[in-house]
């Protein structure tokens, strides 16, 4: 091996070294790709850079990430979600992990509502988690019934995951979110079985609302709580997807009125205020600062290893791994799966799919089925200790009582379940294909 082939071995050798002594994934990322090709190829490699980069902020399709982030974080500190979340809780009414099932059926509009995990996980576990645990639900179930609902946004569109996989994969958006919707529905579907059939066999786990609790509020009033607080954000949701899925708007014109339709609720519901704008400006700029960052600082990284032979080393990699396609996908499900683990969904996505991108271009391998493929395991990273974000959100707004062991523990069994997720994708392909193909796209 000559030593410009041992140059991408060690640059990502390098890059995982920084980020494991807290070094920002950034930074990594931009310091490894200079250094290494610039001992490759010295200052020629670069002149392709600043045209790289310019391609990266004038993208029109990746214009929707900062307007979805508006979407959700208006919905989210207007305290719209919150009054979501009440309703659809006491809409469970007397059934045994109602709770539960209403947690997940929140954590499924809010994920096509706002796609931010961190705030979804928070908001969720700061109303629900102490009056699960007055009511007698199992710690570590009702921990991971959190952790787990507060993830799907990463799946549901509009979820910034799809709008990043699409742009890697080279895939149009509006296909990509077609192909999420019946798979995304299917795992909130999963996880509703899982805890109705958990609520019927072990009712002492998940004790239904008492019903001195439920009788508080009529059921008139209840009917009114839903039309003010559940209605608009779903047909909010309903309007900006169709619009996508229909054809009818491109995602960034559609992100545009779901930015200006969560105004819309926040002004009618009178929630809109000086210091509710100014916190959602922030945390949408702060949100898509991130992002931006990395994906300016991961175009160095990449381009020094194509230019250095890193995607040849891969591609013979994969040609050594017996089953052809099917034994290529299953390898980088592993792959992924591992790095969850260790790394955020954004680092893996701009890390390890450039890399191995090429070798399923050559198998001519269906990208949009990749694509739900890849999202449903990056949204695993999210709940598998020890660096599952989710797991830290939820901790960090716990009860004093709640242990880090039972959140770990009550993750577990919704990892198993996403697994089942990928696992009926991977032998059912039309579970993302279809609907792209029956609309056209």
């Amino acid at each position: 091996m000559s030593p410009n082939e041992l140059l991408p071995i060690i640059m990502v050798a390098g890059f995982f070294t920084m980020m494991m002594i807290g070094v920002p994934v950034a930074i990594s990322l931009a310091v490894s790709g200079f250094v290494a090709g610039f001992i490759g190829f010295g200052p020629m490699l670069f002149s392709l850079l600043p045209s790289r980069m310019y391609g990266v902020v004038s993208n029109y399709t990746l214009l929707a990430i900062p307007l979805f982030t508006f979407m959700g974080v208006m919905l989210e500190k207007s305290r719209i979600a919150v009054d979501m979340l009440d309703t659809i809780g006491k809409a469970m009414r007397g059934l045994n992990g109602g709770m539960g099932l209403a947690i997940v059926l929140v954590g499924v509009l809010l994920g096509a509502s706002t796609g931010i995990v961190g705030a979804t996980v928070v908001t969720i576990g700061l109303l629900t988690l102490p009056v699960l645990l007055r009511r007698g639900y199992k710690t570590s179930i009702a921990c991971g019934t959190i952790c787990a609902s507060g993830t799907l946004g990463q799946i549901i569109p509009p979820s910034l995951v799809l709008i990043l996989l699409a742009d890697i994969l080279g895939e149009s958006v509006g296909s990509i979110f077609a192909a999420a919707f019946i798979p995304s529905m299917a795992l909130a579907s999963i996880y509703a079985i899982f805890i109705l059939l958990l609520g019927w066999l072990r009712p002492d786990w998940m004790p239904a609302i008492p019903l001195e609790e439920r009788s508080q509020t009529s059921r008139l009033q209840l009917g009114k709580d839903i039309l003010s607080s559940v209605l608009p954000p779903l047909l909010l949701v309903v309007a900006v997807l169709g619009s996508i899925i229909a054809g009818i708007a491109a995602p960034t014109e559609a992100a545009s009125m779901g930015a200006l339709g969560s105004l819309v609720i926040a002004i009618v519901s009178r929630r809109l205020s000086w210091q509710v704008l100014k916190q959602t400006l922030h945390g949408t700029l702060s949100i898509s600062a991130m992002i931006f960052l990395i994906l300016l600082c991961s175009q160095p990284f990449s381009l020094a290893f194509r230019g250095l032979g890193g995607e040849a080393l891969v591609h013979d990699l994969f040609m050594m791994l017996p089953g052809g396609e099917l034994g290529a996908i299953l390898f980088l499900m592993a792959v992924l799966f591992v790095l969850g683990f260790f790394l955020e969904w954004i680092e893996i996505s701009y890390i390890a799919l450039p890399m191995f991108l090429p070798v399923f271009l050559g198998y001519g391998t269906d990208m949009v089925w990749l694509a739900i493929l890849v999202a449903l395991n990056l949204q695993m990273s999210f709940l598998t200790p020890p660096f599952g974000w989710s797991l830290f959100f939820l901790k960090g707004v716990a009860p004093p009582g709640v242990k880090t062991s039972d959140i770990y523990l009550g993750a577990l069994p919704f990892v198993v379940l996403q697994m089942l997720a990928v696992a009926l994708v991977f032998f059912f392909p039309a579970l993302a294909t279809w609907l792209p193909e029956a609309i056209g796209w």
